[in-house]
């Protein structure tokens, strides 16, 4: 399978640089998977699509302020960009400057604070502060925006790009389905008997690597931190008796949901997941998949392409370039039907 197939022109008009006035602003593309049908709705109208006795999964990761600048022992700039904590005052961050530094070398970051170099892994260097890390953060720290929106963080972003439940921190970047949702529309799909539950997927600065190899099949994915709780599982287990479907908001709900249940059941776990899901690989959990629209080549488009089927999906792309969607981060959202017969592109 080759990762050309997943390409498609974007005019660069489309990509949305900053959220709309309103969470709930956005537009809402309907893709049944059976069938490759599309209907055009606003996000508000979300509540028409589910009823009682759904499951809406959403990811409770909190995105870190998780870009930092500092000089080296020379005089070099650092900057350092978090990719996972370790511990307290661990992590594996991305590090760019003129001249790689050296194992045991210090970046001095200003006020006192340092972190030595202690090993490198792959692309990744392991950091130890002589501070806890997420104080740190929230004192220094900025957040680092996709690359994509061409931009620096700016005041709006430390609200609009942070889920409204987040809570647990440790993203380097946000799960985008779920900035759509206000607390309003959480309490009206509450009201008319929609469950929901959390899981914890931290998303990696890997998520936005482009995919290198040509064939989508020799891709390695970065891993990131998940954990499927016991409470999800009953949750889950419960929605099946009474009939309700399994809606997972956003890619990374569904890669932890599916990395749970690799068995064909699915269980309880934490750890670590580079689960790849393109099109060929079976969905055990999720009915339906609310996400944003993802770039090019992406591993998240191969997601959605092996939800919905490659064609459906890619067709319903074009579509939303010609209905003028908004796309990437801050931009519009689809949701999508499971596709049983789920296609592949042809070789």
């Amino acid at each position: 399978m080759r990762v050309a197939d997943f390409y498609f022109d974007l005019p660069k008009s489309l990509i949305a640089r900053y959220p709309l006035k309103r969470r709930t602003d956005s537009r809402l593309l309907l893709l049944d998977g059976r069938s490759g049908a599309v209907q055009h709705q606003r996000f508000t109208e979300l509540p028409q699509q589910l009823k009682a006795g759904d499951l809406l999964v959403l990811n409770d990761t909190k995105v870190i302020a998780a870009r930092l600048f500092g000089h080296k022992t020379s005089g070099g700039r650092v900057e350092i960009l978090l990719e996972r904590l370790l511990d307290d005052r661990r992590a594996l961050v991305q590090l760019r400057s003129s001249k790689t530094p050296k194992a045991g070398s210090l970046i001095r970051l200003g006020g006192g604070t340092e972190a030595r170099l202690l090993s490198r892994h792959n692309a990744l260097f392991e950091l130890e502060f002589n501070q806890a890390i997420l104080p740190l953060l929230e004192q220094a720290g900025q957040i680092p925006l996709p690359p994509y929106l061409e931009r620096e963080a700016e005041v709006l972003d430390g609200e609009r790009y942070q889920t409204v439940y987040a809570t647990h921190p440790g993203a380097v970047a946000a799960p985008t389905a779920g900035l759509h949702f206000d607390q309003a529309l959480l309490a009206k799909l509450k009201s008319q008997g929609v469950e929901s539950a959390r899981v914890t997927l931290h998303v990696g600065a890997g998520t936005f690597s482009p995919v290198r190899s040509e064939q989508v099949e020799q891709h390695q994915m970065h891993s990131e931190r998940f954990e499927v709780s016991q409470a999800l599982v009953d949750a889950v287990a419960a929605c099946r008796a009474r009939g309700g479907r399994v809606i997972a908001v956003g890619t990374t709900c569904a890669r932890a949901l599916e990395s749970a249940a690799l068995s064909g059941k699915l269980r309880a776990q934490q750890g670590e997941t580079d689960i790849f899901l393109y099109p060929g690989r079976r969905f055990h959990v999720v009915d339906k998949l609310l996400t944003n629209f993802h770039l090019p080549g992406s591993t998240l488009l191969m997601l959605v392409a092996a939800f919905a089927g490659y064609r459906n999906c890619m067709q319903a792309y074009q579509v939303a370039i010609a209905e003028q969607y908004r796309f990437f981060s801050y931009g519009d959202a689809m949701l999508i039907s499971r596709n049983p017969n789920a296609d592949a592109p042809a070789d």
